[in-house]
């Protein structure tokens, strides 16, 4: 269940073997980035997460990256314990595979998006993860091993990766209790290390969280080298990136640029290991600016 107000996301991210694609999948109940549930929320209601559900799917190409993120209404959705109907797509777990069948429509520039992607955990971890002091939001680090196929027909696309898959979940907005946060994944040869760094809401100082997630689902909590700084976006949000001292962190592309949010692919060295990272920039205090909530509804329509 997902309270009013509250939220509970699925993610997945996967790069093909080649390193020349990538993928990310996030399924949402009451999305986060919507200024459709923002808007309800500062209407003074307690807002229903149901009437604000959206399956956003970013492909990353060498020549072409496809976006979709359309935000479905209550009576187009259906939940239960083995499958999640988000309009024309669904996700489904049968015990051994996540299966995202895709079937939206790409913004702003409209096509079809159209496929199926299977996520195969080499594990699973039952393990939540508070990111606040209050415990108002969690982290599950669901299967941070996992083998990942995509196959799309429009566009047309086959190919395997290593991926990664967790949840999140809270009862209250995250700007409420988050200025912004830091976020990265990378394969190692024995896992994955994922990390956090979290600013609350009226503090300047960040709270750190590292793990290492072996593929037996093993977790080992690490600490890690500091965070240098990266380049900012074009959009001005600032990055950075844990890395050896004796490697600094490099940009190797920056998948998604927006007004408070980056996903960026990271070359940098972890315990003397060359990794890519999967890296996130988050600035909540952008989000709620109402500049920012004027533009999103451009890329995040809602039917």
């Amino acid at each position: 269940m997902v309270a009013k107000n509250g939220y509970a996301w699925w993610y997945v991210d996967a790069l093909s073997d080649d390193g020349r694609q990538g993928i990310t999948l996030i399924a949402f109940v009451g999305s986060v980035f919507s200024p459709y549930y923002a808007l309800a929320r500062r209407l003074g209601r307690a807002a229903d997460p149901l009437d604000h559900c959206a399956l956003n799917v970013a492909l990353y190409g060498e020549k072409r990256k496809c976006w979709a993120m359309t935000e479905r209404r209550r009576g187009a959705i259906r939940r239960d314990a083995r499958e999640f109907v988000i309009g024309p797509s669904c996700i489904d777990w049968d015990g051994d595979a996540l299966t995202f069948r895709i079937d939206e429509v790409t913004c702003p520039l409209p096509s079809r998006l159209r496929g199926t992607v299977r996520v195969y955990p080499s594990a699973l971890t039952a393990e939540t993860f508070a990111l606040d002091a209050a415990g108002r939001h969690h982290w599950r680090p669901i299967a941070a091993c996992s083998r990942v196929q995509v196959d799309f027909q429009a566009p047309t696309m086959r190919w395997l990766g290593g991926g990664y898959f967790d949840m999140n979940y809270g009862e209250a907005p995250l700007e409420d209790d988050f200025r912004g946060w830091e976020w990265s994944r990378a394969g190692t040869r024995t896992g994955t290390i994922v990390s956090y760094d979290t600013t609350a809401r009226g503090s300047a100082d960040s709270a750190s969280l590292a793990l290492r997630l072996d593929r037996t689902g093993a977790i080992d909590r690490l600490a890690l080298p500091p965070r240098a700084r990266l380049p900012s976006t074009g959009w001005r949000i600032a990055r950075t990136a844990h890395s050896d001292a004796q490697s600094p962190p490099t940009v190797t592309r920056t998948l998604e640029d927006a007004p408070f949010y980056a996903r960026s692919q990271v070359s940098a060295s972890l315990f003397g290991e060359s990794v890519d990272l999967v890296h996130e920039s988050l600035s909540l205090d952008r989000f709620r600016m109402p500049i920012v909530q004027a533009m999103l509804p451009f890329r995040m329509p809602r039917w």
